[in-house]
């Protein structure tokens, strides 16, 4: 199996302790292909960049930083993996310029990433505005008619991004957020995508009440990437509560030792990619290493 981290370190990022014009010196010199460097150094191989960044250090994904990524991926033998932009974007708005807009985002993105031949890009169908409305207390009857309109404003994302990027549509991975399971496997079918299944987002019930285990079967034909992340286990009659996942391995509710052996058993080999901060990720490593060595023989590959 591999496995890998996410680049979106917030204390790396902006280290805590700092005043703020040293803050505003550290935005200007970030250096994407040094925080690359840095989290290698802890033996990941596989780092999931985050089209986020851009938000807050535009020089993230430039020309120079993405010759400087690409060089360090030869140095190193690195694989990346890219999580196409979520915050500021709703690409399921009904607001049509929103909605425009935010496909052009997540297009210009995949282009400036190309270079880096990532495995994998990750999206959210779906943003901020469908997940409020997906948790709103309404009329059943309402709530499903919404989320449908919610899922063709998608649709008619998913094939702008498609056509204008020309990119193979297993190559776009669409994630298990809060946004029903089921609507967003339906994404998947139609456009033939590839699915990240995020098991945090699962076992906290941001996808609806849907079991880990059905989630992972229902996406294995198309699995191209996990989330992994432990979390409180939803259950049926809670109120979904924010801030029970993104917990290392051990902590939470999540049967490692089914979810491993199931993909053991599926020869699953697409990356693994753990949203947590680095010494969380080593942390559930040596959990990992402690029930199942055999799946982390091959870490560094």
């Amino acid at each position: 199996m591999r496995f890998g981290v996410m680049a979106m370190q917030m204390d790396a990022l902006v280290p805590s302790g700092i005043a703020p014009q040293e803050a505003m010196a550290h935005v200007a010199g970030f250096d994407h292909a040094g925080l690359v460097r840095q989290l290698a150094s802890h033996g990941f191989t596989l780092i999931e960049l985050g089209g986020d960044l851009g938000l807050f250090f535009p020089q993230a994904f430039a020309p120079q930083s993405i010759a400087s990524l690409l060089s360090l991926k030869h140095e190193l033998g690195l694989r990346y993996t890219i999580h196409l932009p979520l915050w500021s974007v709703e690409p399921s708005t009904p607001l049509a310029p929103v909605r425009q807009g935010s496909a052009r985002a997540v297009i210009e993105s995949i282009n400036a990433t190309r270079p880096l031949e990532p495995d994998v890009y990750v999206w959210h169908a779906t943003g901020a505005l469908a997940a409020e409305f997906y948790r709103m207390r309404l009329p059943e009857t309402a709530r499903a008619l919404i989320l449908r309109q919610f899922q063709n404003n998608a649709r008619e994302s998913i094939q702008a991004i498609l056509s204008e990027t020309s990119l193979a549509s297993r190559q776009l991975a669409i994630e298990t957020i809060e946004f029903p399971f089921e609507l967003t496997v339906e994404l998947a079918e139609q456009f033939d995508l590839s699915m990240c299944l995020d098991t945090g987002h699962v076992l906290s019930g941001f996808s609806g009440p849907v079991e880990l285990d059905f989630a992972l079967e229902r996406c294995l034909p198309r699995l191209a990437e996990i989330h992994l992340h432990d979390s409180l286990q939803w259950r049926s009659g809670q109120e979904i509560r924010y801030g029970q996942d993104h917990r290392p391995l051990g902590t939470g509710d999540l049967d490692v030792p089914r979810l491993l052996d199931r993909l053991m058993e599926a020869n699953f080999a697409g990356p693994i990619i753990f949203e947590l901060r680095v010494e969380q990720a080593l942390a559930s490593l040596q959990v990992i290493r402690a029930i199942r060595p055999a799946a982390i023989s091959n870490l560094l590959d």
